[in-house]
């Protein structure tokens, strides 16, 4: 299975999409990444988002009507490329590479989209009040059917018997910590800045551990 990556996708207000509109929506939306990290959302203003943007604030409400709006707008993005890639997931897949690829299509969000992950973790860590909507019953039922592929995994005998739950959440908190936590990353490597090949060490390495702790041998990169 090969995992796609998405490039980096504006929110879908229902309202016509032409290439100003959307071009503006990703201007908006990356400048809000940057203040939501930087900030938090209670410390980010519509106007400054606005001014860096360099549209006026009016025509930002266009856009986006509120600031709670434009805050889960970039949540649900990068939550919906997170779990896009993992939406095809099925128990006819090879374990070895379907885990494989997702860990790199991961890994890849981490390196090109951290904002946005460190604005989740912080949300989730704040007691993760914007994501109850988010997260309801067609969210459960979508995790616990790809907590079934791995469980028809086991049974089949193809990975060994570990925790499909538990699984899961490892294969995300490990792949985001290199978003969340970049500066403890950086300084416990002696870098200024992760560069595209330490991500690639990372993610090998991160597939190495991981499908050899379900006793699955890694396949070729």
């Amino acid at each position: 299975m090969n995992f796609e990556v998405p490039a980096h996708t504006a929110k879908n207000t229902g309202k016509p999409a032409g290439r100003i509109r959307q071009k503006n929506e990703e201007a908006i939306l990356a400048a809000a990444e940057e203040e939501f990290a930087r900030h938090g959302f209670k410390g980010t203003s519509m106007n400054t988002i606005a001014q860096t943007v360099g549209l006026p604030k009016a025509n930002l409400h266009y856009y986006f009507n509120n600031k709670l709006g434009l805050y889960l707008a970039v949540l649900s993005n990068i939550l919906e490329l997170w779990d896009s890639t993992f939406n095809a997931l099925t128990a006819e897949d090879d374990p070895a590479v379907a885990m494989a690829a997702y860990i790199r299509a991961k890994m890849e969000f981490s390196r090109r989209q951290p904002l946005a992950s460190k604005i989740f973790a912080m949300e989730v860590i704040g007691g993760g009040e914007c994501l109850t909507e988010y997260f309801n019953q067609d969210y459960l039922t979508w995790f616990r059917g790809r907590a079934a592929v791995f469980e028809a995994w086991i049974a089949a005998g193809k990975i060994d018997p570990v925790d499909p739950v538990h699984l899961i959440i490892l294969l995300w908190s490990s792949t985001q910590h290199y978003a969340d936590f970049n500066q403890q990353v950086c300084r416990l490597t002696g870098r200024k800045k992760l560069a595209k090949e330490d991500f690639a060490v990372a993610t090998d390495t991160l597939i190495h551990i991981i499908l050899k702790g379900c006793g699955l041998t890694p396949p070729s990169a």
